[in-house]
């Protein structure tokens, strides 16, 4: 409804300009207009929109609320085009207006929707437009090379899918990175180690598997800790990679083509498109990060260290915090890489992506890390006036005890392992289903709901929750039928299908629509709200208020389901609610393709 909603704002600000030209007038010479304050109505009761903008504004045109309410009513009923789509509009409690629309508008709505595919959500841009729409980044996943990816990169991994889907279906050029970590001192580990266990590895195309690689590291790790010989050489490595010498580059190159395809592994079961620059990318614009912060006199040598001190970040002793940016041996660390990639990222092409908005999709707990970088880069104007830079972090994946999820021996869960039981404990749920039905279906039935359904529930519970706070992951909650859970949203679905199979016709190109029950209306008003809730998704990047919004209309849909017949009912009501389960149909779909999780029409 976000159509309407701009026309009735309009339409009240109107009202109001009208009612109180004096205050209009000043509030106008500031370069503003009077706020009515549109919003949806918080319960069906309020009706469809309250204008709750009477009480701010009684201290400036000093009057009571109810007062200016009145006033702005008498002018709204004026208004012939405004008595076109609202009833009556009525006063609630100290000054708000509750406005109700009109039942031809909603019919008329409903209409709309069902013959377009986006639902009412508007392009960035239209579709014939010359102007370019710089793009966004998301920055999401970021695994490191030479280890697995375990469940830690799970919410990064499929939170930034879910913000690029909203992003890209809004119109926008999204260019989704993948940061990996793909350089540093960890190389010149794990190369010294395999040049002293395993020197095949270091010239051979896949010449050790992923897991082998791994306890590789953990053992080279382990060497670096403790013995400085081989801490030495492992330095030696390193500057040898950073030098460009050939047979160190080509073993860097085998042991980042090895981790890579196991990634891809991962991303394609998931369904995750990604492209990957790692922190190699950036190394030529290193140097020219600390040059530039230098010569705008933003560094300071610190014990032989190139640091930034931000007056707005405190340690403990109350002292600015540094963020070094070169260390005492000439290296660099992540905030120079961080801090070239924000350069990189908005300048303009052919030395920049020309980005307009830069999305980072990490922990909680480099939060303070972000937050030093980005004010970095505004010191350093790196951030153009108009684009935005948000740091989008997320809590923990907990066990069900409440602690870290673990296995059993201690270790980090790997990624595809949990996927693998997901789909695992799908499967056995619903064998068990078919054999208390005594339904009988093919072995590629069962293998392609229970794949559906394992990784659907596993995304969507982690995106179900508010990204900010931890989470308790449980297999049982999420593959249940009941609650905000996947399958739930996914069994909607089917009723759907089902509908179809016994005779109901969809896509019909003019449905007689007329609605006489309290469970129709319900419905349809939740269907036009798709709009405003991909608008919110897009601002403020959280993807569980979609998650939400498809709950609740799942929740809608099953009340009208058992509670109304669609095929045997007579017309027009047959027709009416048809095109309701369409409708719902369609809405789901869409929504849980922007979620990243894949639908089915039996299970």
């Amino acid at each position: 409804m976000i159509k309407l909603s701009k026309i009735l704002k309009e339409q009240l600000q109107v009202a109001l300009e009208n009612a109180f030209p004096k205050s209009s007038k000043k509030i106008c010479d500031s370069g503003s207009r009077l706020d009515p304050q549109l919003v949806s109505a918080s319960k069906p009761e309020f009706g469809d929109f309250q204008v709750n903008g009477a009480l701010s504004l009684a201290k400036i045109i000093k009057q009571p609320p109810r007062e200016i309410a009145n006033a702005i009513i008498e002018e709204l009923l004026k208004n012939q085009d405004f008595l076109k789509i609202c009833k009556k509009p009525e006063i609630a409690g100290p000054g708000f207006i509750n406005l109700t629309l009109k039942d031809e508008i909603i019919i008329q709505e409903i209409k709309n929707l069902l013959i377009d595919d986006r639902l009412g959500v508007p392009l960035v841009k239209e579709p014939n437009s010359r102007t370019k729409v710089s793009p966004v980044i998301v920055d999401f996943s970021s695994p490191n090379i030479a280890k697995e990816m375990h469940v830690g990169h799970l919410r990064s991994t499929i939170i930034g899918d879910s913000l690029a889907r909203v992003l890209e279906f809004r119109g926008y050029s999204v260019l989704r990175l993948n940061h990996v970590g793909d350089w540093g001192t960890q190389f010149g580990m794990l190369i010294t180690n395999l040049k002293r266990k395993a020197p095949e590895v270091l010239t051979k195309p896949n010449a050790i598997n992923i897991g082998d690689l791994v306890n590789f590291y953990r053992e080279a790790k382990k060497h670096f800790d403790e013995d400085k010989n081989f801490k030495d050489e492992s330095r030696n490595e390193v500057v040898k990679l950073q030098n460009g010498d050939q047979a160190s580059l080509k073993a860097w190159k085998l042991l980042c083509e090895q981790s890579r395809r196991e990634f891809k592994k991962i991303y394609d079961y998931l369904n995750i498109k990604i492209t990957e620059r790692g922190e190699s990318f950036y190394n030529p614009y290193l140097q020219e990060v600390v040059d530039e912060l230098d010569s705008l006199d933003l560094l300071v040598n610190d014990q032989g260290a190139k640091c930034v001190f931000l007056t707005d970040f405190l340690g403990k002793n109350g002292k600015p915090l540094p963020v070094i940016v070169q260390k005492s041996d000439g290296g660099f660390n992540y905030a120079t890489t961080d801090l070239a990639a924000i350069r990189y990222r908005f300048r303009t092409s052919p030395h920049g992506d020309g980005a307009c908005r830069l999305i980072y999709v990490t922990d909680e707990g480099q939060a303070n890390h972000f937050a030093g970088v980005f004010r970095i880069a505004k010191l350093a104007n790196w951030i153009p006036a108009n684009a935005q830079i948000e740091h989008v972090p997320f809590g923990l994946v907990q066990g069900e005890d409440g602690k870290k999820l673990k296995t059993r021996s201690g270790e980090t869960v790997k990624l595809r392992d949990l996927l693998d039981e997901a789909v695992d404990k799908a499967k056995i749920d619903l064998c068990n289903r078919l054999k208390e039905e005594c339904r009988e279906e093919s072995d590629e039935f069962i293998e392609n709901v229970s794949r559906t359904v394992g990784l659907a529930a596993v995304k969507y519970a982690d995106l179900s929750q508010n990204r900010i706070t931890n989470y308790q992951f449980s297999f049982d909650r999420m593959l249940s039928l009941q609650g905000n859970t996947a399958p739930y949203l996914l069994y909607a679905l089917v009723r759907i299908a089902g509908i179809a199979r016994k005779g109901g016709t969809f896509g019909k190109l003019e449905y007689h629509i007329e609605f006489n029950k309290s469970q129709e209306w319900e419905l349809a008003k939740k269907l036009l709200d798709f709009d405003r809730i991909i608008m919110e998704v897009e601002e403020e990047l959280l993807p569980n208020r979609l998650c939400n919004y498809l709950f609740e209309l799942s929740q809608i849909f099953n009340r009208f389901y058992d509670q109304l017949s669609v095929l045997k009912a007579n017309e027009p009501s047959r027709s009416s609610r048809l095109a309701l389960c369409e409708l719902t149909a369609k809405t789901l779909k869409l929504g849980m393709n922007l979620l990243g999780v894949s639908t089915l029409e039996r299970m």
